[in-house]
């Protein structure tokens, strides 16, 4: 469990157990699903038990595909199913190859919410709960831009599965912010959020073209590790980076002056919450038709989890930041989103 899931979970999530369990579904069997192993879901597995916990379901379970492989994927969900699982929240395999098998999971009555990535409309998820990516690799690099000094400078971008949904509005997000400040981005690298090909194609980028790049912008959780691991062995933090995510080694990074910063995202919150609505529409609750929902290249129906830079002189409470995301978003949400006559 990480350091981020342990203080979340000491903290007793914000003691809000008592605001759910009176109206809970006690049937309620949800599966929280991710598109395979990766260090950003382990989250979710400790907000499923805290969930079930405080909102008095009958389960909440983190279940992991073995390879990050969508047919591997659609054989677990459907296992689920047949094994009781009656909500699901998902992130997607592929955002287009997925959606017959969310729409299979619905039409067998049991509700779906897309977790930390989007299905691409039309779909029958209720709703997209996730990072606005775009957003926050822009704001990222504004500050990496910031942190340089501003101007025309040559930034490097490593970035995550080219099946990932949110890869490619990272890709444009990142370029949109260089251009409007007069900078260049210089080099993408994708296709690396896993530790072997981010070793090997960080390593031997940096190694040939180092002195080529003022800064580096990473938007997924592998290639901010090694990039960080890569920059202390260079040792002359000429080079500026702002990471994402909240690994030991990127933390610690921005505490010795490494990195200048991460943007924080809530994967915490995206599966405590998702499995609250789960319930919620199970339990007869039906998603308002005037939900202000925002929109992004993939759905009409995206709810931002939320997302914290942090720097180093918040690095030491970075939790806080995400615990109050999750409370702000928690404390309005079946108000603002759910119709539960």
């Amino acid at each position: 469990m990480s350091h981020f899931v342990r203080r979340l979970a000491a903290a007793t999530i914000f003691g809000l157990g008592a605001l759910g369990a009176a109206q809970a579904a006690d049937d309620t069997k949800i599966a929280l699903v991710p598109g395979g192993p990766h260090p950003y879901f382990a989250a979710w597995e400790q907000a499923g038990k805290d969930a079930a916990k405080d909102f008095g379901l009958a389960a909440a379970d983190y279940k992991v595909p073995q390879k990050w492989e969508l047919s591997q994927q659609n054989q677990l969900l459907e296992s689920l199913l047949s094994q009781g699982y009656n909500g699901f929240l998902i992130f997607p395999g592929d955002p287009v190859g997925a959606v017959s098998t969310a729409d299979e999971l619905v039409g067998n009555g049991a509700p779906v919410i897309a977790g930390a990535g989007c299905f691409k409309d039309p779909s029958q998820a209720s709703f997209c709960l996730g990072t606005d990516t775009g957003n926050s690799a822009y704001l990222g690099t504004k500050e990496l831009i910031k942190a340089m000094g501003g101007g025309k400078k040559r930034i490097a971008h490593f970035t995550g599965f080219l099946v990932d949904p949110n890869t490619q509005l990272r890709i444009d997000a990142v370029k949109k912010a260089a251009e409007e400040e007069g900078s260049e981005v210089v080099q993408v690298i994708a296709d690396i959020d896993a530790p072997e090909p981010a070793e090997e194609k960080i390593n031997a980028y940096l190694a040939a073209h180092a002195s080529e790049v003022d800064g580096i912008i990473t938007t997924a959780w592998v290639p901010a590790v090694v990039s960080a691991n890569a920059l202390r062995k260079i040792g002359d933090k000429r080079i500026h980076m702002v990471g994402i995510d909240h690994d030991e080694v990127v933390l610690q990074a921005i505490k010795d002056g490494f990195v200048d910063g991460t943007m924080l995202q809530n994967p915490y919150g995206q599966g405590y919450i998702g499995a609250f609505a789960l319930d919620k529409l199970r339990s007869g609750c039906t998603v308002k038709a005037d939900a202000p929902f925002k929109s992004n290249a993939l759905t009409a129906k995206f709810i931002d989890s939320g997302t914290a830079y942090v720097a180093a002189d918040k690095v030491d409470t970075y939790v806080d930041a995400m615990r109050a995301e999750t409370k702000k978003l928690f404390d309005t949400f079946e108000q603002t989103y759910l119709d539960c006559k």
